[in-house]
């Protein structure tokens, strides 16, 4: 199956009404926001447009919100930041309410972020001996090898401790440009390694349902923007969602060819391609 033909914002803004629309690679990078993005997000909302805001963070939406006004967008540009972060700790919230038991956690992360271990109450651990659970929500590949993290998980994978990812990114931008293995890389590790790891935020079904839930547009007006198609276009395919592949961010520097093995090794085609998030 070929590519879909380039389309504009303003093309998608006849047939949709309500924007599902990725943060890192498609509005900003580790370097800041791309140029034109919030001057697009204004352009939506000043079109009566709904926009979400739907990232693969583990961290909360209001902390990414309250980041992302501190790199220069304007809070009225969007509705709502729903992270792969928020609905892990809903979903997981409810079922610790039904089942509470005490967790050490050992949390993989860039920084010092222990957001989720936290929010849900555990106590945190920085040896995987003595984790009874571990959450992937970040990754520091850029400094940090592999095998390194290889090494780090092993004892937790060998006794079995099950894994939470809050971030299914294989791959992530890094600052000048370029990219690194990303938490959804160290989760396959811990896969590779017979741990078993628990997906949140896309390509993966909960974050889908719950941005459904804040919306009152039917699903033939809703389209997702992202800049990845393992995870943006093969999330919006599973979720019956239209989809739009922007040529900035993880896949900037792919060739059409490059584009279209991609898309049919995941069987997930863009129904439009945009050269920016731009007006």
């Amino acid at each position: 199956m070929s590519l879909a033909p380039m389309t504009t914002l303003s093309a998608l803004c006849v047939r949709f009404d309500t924007f599902f629309v990725d943060q890192f690679g498609v509005l900003r990078d580790d370097d800041g926001a791309y140029a034109g993005a919030n001057q697009a997000l204004l352009h939506l909302k000043a079109l009566g447009k709904t926009v979400i805001i739907l990232s693969n963070s583990g961290r909360s939406g209001d902390y990414n919100a309250e980041r992302f006004v501190k790199l220069g967008f304007d809070r009225g540009g969007f509705d709502r930041f729903l992270t792969s972060g928020d609905v892990a700790h809903a979903v997981l919230k409810q079922e610790l309410t039904a089942s509470p038991a005490a967790r050490r956690c050992l949390t993989i992360s860039s920084g010092d972020d222990r957001n989720l271990a936290e929010r849900l109450g555990f106590a945190s651990v920085e040896a995987a001996a003595d984790a009874d659970i571990v959450i992937i929500s970040g990754s520091e590949a850029e400094s940090i090898s592999l095998d390194a993290y290889r090494d780090r998980l092993l004892p937790a994978a060998c006794r079995g401790v099950p894994c939470v990812c809050t971030n299914p990114d294989r791959d992530k931008l890094v600052k000048g440009g370029g990219t690194a293995p990303g938490a959804g890389a160290i989760a396959a590790l811990y896969e590779e390694l017979g741990g078993s790891v628990r997906w949140f935020g896309k390509p993966f079904p909960d974050i889908y349902s719950q941005a459904l839930s804040l919306v009152p547009t039917s699903a033939e007006r809703i389209v997702c923007i992202g800049d990845s198609i393992e995870h943006d276009i093969a999330g919006a395919a599973g979720a019956g969602l239209a989809s739009c592949l922007v040529r900035t961010g993880i896949l900037a520097d792919a060739v059409p060819a490059d584009l279209e093995a991609v898309a049919g090794l995941h069987r997930a085609w863009p129904d439009y391609l945009m050269q920016a998030f731009v007006v």
